[in-house]
């Protein structure tokens, strides 16, 4: 996870956010894997606004709360990170306040898995979706949701601008007890 996740995070709070999107190289982007759904959008505002890498565009919601975004996968799939950009200082009451991750096998079984509260961010907010234990670090699932369940200024109607979800990088050679991480120690990394 980034280290400067954040301008400040207390347990299941989050203040702020970052201008610039950056993961670490032990990361890859697993959304483009997945397929994308929302509980309700307004026209022209759908799922794909999600995922255009267009930070003026954003999913708005339409009905009510709460507000959610599906990822479904094929495969089980390892998570470790959810990336938001939301922007309070133009989305004001749109703007999500509390969020839940929920994951699981389908819609039958979600469990949620974190709650974090917002306060007025602005930027990219980093979710880690390590548990509490060292050995939790990421989560194996074949579906994450993330419902938006409260706005700030009591909005009814949510704006996320982006979401991008991350897991870890896998080893390039399985069967190897270590992983390497340069190029140039992978050229290397078997006898001919």
């Amino acid at each position: 996870m980034a280290t400067e996740s954040s301008e400040g995070e207390e347990e299941g709070k989050i203040t702020g956010g970052n201008k610039h999107l950056v993961i670490e190289d032990d990361h890859r982007e697993m959304g483009i894997k997945a397929a994308w759904s929302v509980s309700s959008c307004k026209p022209g505002n759908g799922v794909s606004s999600l995922r255009d890498e267009n930070l003026d565009t954003y999913w708005q919601s339409d009905g009510a709360q709460p507000h959610l975004v599906n990822i479904q996968f094929q495969k089980k799939v390892k998570l470790q990170l959810v990336v938001l950009y939301l922007d309070f200082k133009l989305d004001e009451s749109y703007t999500p306040s509390k969020i839940s991750i929920r994951a699981g096998d389908g819609f039958h079984n979600l469990k949620e898995i974190k709650t974090m509260e917002l306060v007025k961010p602005t930027g990219w907010v980093y979710l880690s979706l390590s548990g509490n234990d060292p050995r939790e670090t990421f989560v194996n699932t074949f579906m994450l949701q993330i419902a938006v369940l409260s706005n700030h200024l009591n909005g009814r109607d949510t704006h996320v601008r982006q979401i991008k979800v991350y897991g870890p990088r896998p080893n390039p050679f399985p069967h190897q007890p270590f992983q390497f991480t340069s190029r140039e120690f992978i050229a290397y990394s078997s006898v001919r």
